[in-house]
């Protein structure tokens, strides 16, 4: 079973291909491009040095969401397209459980956070056992101080991964709270691969149509809007 897996749900942009359980090309790049200059482009290039093609594709993986909304968006319909175009399933990876697999062989708690702004984080709480992932909470959008309060009442190791770790671990005054080596502390397209693998075989794929992004809260544009809505509502009133 031949899977491509995307990730572009923050700055940089990943591109894996994983053969019966196996990486065989993982393209990283983090050089400021937007996606949309990069992710078809990189697809290509992993096909191709790969002795791949499109047709050998079986499914389709890809981190969607949180994360930035517009790579989010452009990762979920860069997949979209591709696994429309071949008929073939695809699987919904959350970013934060993705980067809970970097971790793979630890013992510990892993919090994944990503900056969300406004002294939040998108955050989900994954305890590893080495080889297994257990996940403890859905997907969320937390305060900074409400998770730092929660971290608080966990034993043992805890391991903070994403963008926002270095945001939450520099307010944290638990010295159980430690960051993860830089190389395993961001979202990659292997990982998430990793994850959407355990998914596939659990038989949870979902045909292109219904792979949405999944952003967890209003962008701040609709944010902005509904604002001047309820503002305008109101006067109206």
């Amino acid at each position: 079973m031949l899977m491509l897996s995307v990730d572009s749900s923050a700055a940089p942009a990943s591109v894996c291909l994983l053969e019966d359980g196996k990486v065989i090309a993982d393209y990283y790049l983090n050089t400021g491009f937007t996606h949309s200059q990069t992710l078809m482009a990189m697809t290509e290039s992993v096909l191709k040095i790969s002795g791949r093609s499109a047709s050998d594709i079986d499914v389709y993986a890809v981190n969607s969401g949180p994360g930035s909304f517009t790579g989010v968006r452009i990762g979920v319909s860069a997949v979209k397209g591709m696994a429309y175009a071949a008929d073939k399933p695809c699987i919904e990876v959350s970013t934060l459980e993705s980067m809970a697999y970097n971790s793979l062989g630890s013992h510990a708690v892993i919090c994944a956070c990503m900056d969300a702004r406004r002294q939040q984080v998108y955050n989900a709480l994954f305890r590893v056992d080495g080889v297994r992932i257990e996940r403890l909470c859905d997907d969320r959008a937390i305060s900074i101080d409400e998770l730092l309060t929660e971290l608080n009442t966990i034993n043992g190791e805890i391991i903070l991964v994403g963008d926002g770790a270095e945001l939450v671990f520099s307010r944290a005054d638990n010295p159980a709270v430690q960051l993860a080596a830089p190389n395993l502390r961001y979202q990659r397209a292997s990982s998430a691969a990793a994850a959407a693998l355990e998914k596939y075989n659990r038989g949870e794929s979902v045909s292109p149509a219904a792979l949405t992004p999944r952003y967890l809260r209003l962008s701040q544009a609709e944010r902005e809007r509904n604002a001047k809505q309820s503002e305008k509502d109101g006067t109206l009133v």
